[in-house]
């Protein structure tokens, strides 16, 4: 096994992008051990995952585990310096819970929504 962190995310996705180009800077800068994989051009079935479901929520692959959604994020802030006093905030019990269901409930599915009405414009664009 490997201490490399493999992060699969929807780089079609504005908000995503964002996001993980921040830690995809931070961690470059850093020299730290995590790879950011877009899952429109990954290899997912590295990850065991269809396009669609990778599409909504954030994976990331430890030691050979997967992880998604709250205990994805916990697990990539440990691994950069910078924010590993949010993934110890997050990962208490209460703050936990609210952060996964916030996540689980409101923003994945939510922004997975755009992908998909980004996805139909696209596709009638093209028509």
């Amino acid at each position: 096994m490997t201490d490399d962190t493999r992060v699969l995310y929807n780089g079609d996705c504005p908000v995503c992008s964002y996001e993980i180009g921040h830690y995809a800077a931070y961690s470059g800068r850093e020299g730290l051990p995590i790879r950011f994989e877009d899952l429109n051009t990954a290899e997912l079935h590295d990850w065991g995952l269809t396009p669609d479901l990778a599409a909504r929520r954030l994976y990331l692959l430890k030691d050979g585990q997967i992880y998604s959604g709250i205990p994805a994020f916990i697990v990539l802030w440990r691994d950069m310096p910078r924010y590993r006093w949010l993934a110890r905030v997050v990962a208490v019990s209460g703050v936990h819970w609210a952060a996964s269901f916030t996540y689980d409930y409101v923003l994945a599915p939510l922004i997975y929504r755009w992908h998909r009405r980004r996805q139909r414009r696209m596709a009638g664009q093209t028509l």
